[in-house]
């Protein structure tokens, strides 16, 4: 995992003893515990994750069609983060008709990578994913939109694509929707230069807005798993302004808090590398095999579908039957409420007192 470019620090109080250590705010975020990754540590959870699918899967169809595995061509995790990252450049498209704000974008591509590090596309197709994390975002950054408008303006989209999901996502993000975001950080980095010494009378709001698309740029990427927002931040002003950026993380280096340059040349390695949409051939490829090594549980009409779906009915009629039984029990006891509405409570005014008597 790449260090933070913040060091905790310690200071003393009244008494003269040394207090705690003074964490930094990002690093009391539970994205900071809980979604931060080394770079092998990513790829070992992503293909971990897909060889437990495709053991899966497979005995699915196996308990379908005996023998039918054997021809199935099964995604890799790298066809996985494809097919992602081609419903992450959809987000975008979305944002624009929509006319929503960077935060929600930001958030609803952070809301769509983090759900597939815990589910498998054979599992769950991106599309309506991508369509629930966005209106999911929508809440969560308190921009609401009511759901027969959002899907009104999606082609073949109903309310039930995106309600549907919306549980399993949350509960994928274990209901953690706070994103600390790298487009952030750079306002704050853009506004602190323009008060360094010998600074230009005046930057251009191009070189803000050329950074900018390298931060969103950033989104196609694994940057925020492996690197604070502020790393990526300075990464992305400093393919612009590489000396001014240079200049300002020097300014701000102290005994307690030092800012390592060789990560910003790290983070532009990976924006140049990954930083674009997929090659639009291979990501048809991999969609057309999806559909052949797809969980069978999740296709209409097949016999696991069926399988499931009666055992989820199954399941449902028992619960319902037994709290029928329960409270039919409790009616033949003469008190649905329970004994203990007649119990004296101790404490309490007797409002039936009657001090005529």
């Amino acid at each position: 995992m790449a260090s933070s470019t913040n060091a905790p620090t310690t200071t003393k109080n009244v008494s003269g003893n040394t207090a705690k250590p003074k964490i930094p705010l990002y690093e009391a975020a539970t994205q900071f515990r809980n979604w931060r990754f080394s770079v092998d540590g990513l790829a070992k959870l992503r293909a971990s994750m897909n060889q437990v699918a495709v053991d899966a899967i497979r005995k699915k169809i196996e308990a379908d069609q005996p023998g039918s595995s054997e021809t199935v061509s099964f995604l890799t995790p790298n066809e996985e983060v494809l097919l992602v990252k081609l419903y992450l450049t959809k987000i975008t498209q979305l944002c624009t008709m929509f006319r929503f704000p960077e935060e929600i974008e930001a958030t609803a591509t952070s809301y769509l990578k983090r759900f597939y590090l815990r589910n498998t596309v054979m599992d769950w197709h991106p599309k309506n994913v991508m369509l629930t994390a966005l209106f999911l975002a929508t809440k969560t950054c308190n921009f609401p939109i009511s759901l027969e408008t959002y899907t009104k303006h999606i082609p073949r989209t109903q309310p039930s694509d995106v309600l549907d999901l919306e549980f399993l996502v949350a509960q994928s993000l274990s209901f953690e929707f706070t994103v600390w975001h790298a487009h952030r950080a750079l306002w704050g980095i853009w506004l602190d230069v323009q008060s360094l010494p010998d600074a230009p009378v005046q930057l251009q709001p191009d070189l803000y807005n050329a950074a900018l698309g390298h931060v969103r740029a950033s989104r196609l990427t694994d940057a925020e798993f492996i690197y604070t927002p502020s790393q990526i931040a300075l990464a992305a002003f400093s393919m612009e302004v590489p000396e001014i950026a240079t200049r300002w993380a020097e300014s701000k280096n102290s005994e307690e808090h030092k800012i390592n340059l060789t990560l910003s040349e790290e983070i532009k390695s990976l924006i140049l590398a990954d930083g674009k949409p997929p090659n639009v051939d291979a990501v048809r490829e991999a969609d057309r095999r999806l559909k052949l090594c797809k969980n069978p549980e999740k296709v209409p009409g097949s016999k696991a579908f069926l399988a499931k779906k009666a055992e989820e009915e199954r399941e449902a009629a028992e619960k319902r039957n037994k709290k029928a039984a329960q409270v039919q029990q409790a009616l033949n006891d003469g008190d649905p409420f329970g004994n203990d509405v007649d119990k004296p409570r101790n404490g309490l005014v007797d409002y039936d007192d009657d001090d005529d008597d």
